[in-house]
């Protein structure tokens, strides 16, 4: 199945007979919770699903989005009327980096049909709804382990094996500006490539064969073992949904940048080349 789907194939599935459920989980970081936002106009019957609460664990040593706790992302998953036979659809308000988060951790705790809407809120031309909906309550328990994941050390091995993609704005992967972490630059051996370059002009995931094409420019194929990270495994998690649009899997370092730059016994690269 493919990671994402567009306005108008959600359209259609959800005039079916077995329409997905939908999470709405817009986010901004730096900005209060964006619930208010949903609750005056969402998709028909979504959920809000809360970033910082239900799709990460407090910040601290693992980071600024460390993983959730299980049993807190199944409650909210729950909530939302999640079960393991039933197919799910996320959308934020349109870059992707909150929805590939929802996308990444149900597939990584063994969701079989997740997808994310293409474009984001800002694609949908159908109707909204405002308030609350209170759906029946799912099935679905979280089983980690079913997408490739990566601690500190092991992605600093690929960085040195395979690789390690920097998703983040080109100038923090040179150490230029660093407005967030203490550190400035990058793991030694991780190749820069931006998320921004992922979309077209629309906002929504370039076409499969150019995805392909971009990554391959940046040495990762289907032959190759990749890795990505960020500052703190949300935009990451949009990289990693590219590259599975583009055929090609990857892991996912959760601590990313937030988590390297705490450890002063890590070392840090600057400039424009890997090391």
């Amino acid at each position: 199945m493919n990671a994402i789907i567009s306005a108008a194939e959600l359209t259609s599935a959800l005039d079916g007979s077995d329409p997905p459920v939908l999470l709405d989980v817009r986010y901004q970081m730096g900005s209060p919770n964006l619930r208010p936002e949903y609750e005056k106009a969402h998709l028909p019957g979504a959920v809000f699903v809360d970033l910082e609460a239900e799709l990460a664990g407090p910040p601290g040593a693992g980071g600024r989005h460390p993983l959730p706790d299980l049993e807190v992302f199944g409650a909210a998953m729950r909530a939302a009327g999640v079960s393991g036979d039933r197919d799910v659809v996320v959308y934020d308000g349109g870059l992707g980096w909150a929805s590939a988060r929802a996308w990444w951790l149900l597939e990584w705790t063994g969701h079989p049909s997740v997808r994310v809407l293409d474009g984001g809120l800002a694609a949908w031309d159908g109707p909204l709804e405002a308030g609350v909906p209170a759906p029946a309550p799912g099935t679905f328990v979280p089983e980690p382990g079913a997408r490739a994941l990566l601690d500190a050390d092991a992605a600093a091995e690929l960085a040195r094996t395979g690789l390690l993609l920097d998703a983040r704005a080109a100038e923090r992967y040179r150490g230029e500006v660093e407005p967030i972490d203490a550190v400035a630059g990058h793991i030694p051996g991780a190749v820069s490539a931006p998320t921004t370059e992922n979309l077209a002009e629309t906002g929504r995931f370039l076409p499969a064969t150019e995805l392909a094409e971009r990554f391959a420019s940046l040495g990762a194929t289907k032959d190759v073992e990749v890795g990505v990270y960020c500052g703190s495994g949300v935009s990451a998690a949009q990289q990693v949904l590219a590259l599975a649009v583009a055929g090609i899997p990857a892991a996912l370092y959760v601590g990313s940048w937030s988590e390297w730059s705490r450890d002063a016994n890590r070392p840090v690269a600057v400039g424009p080349d890997p090391r």
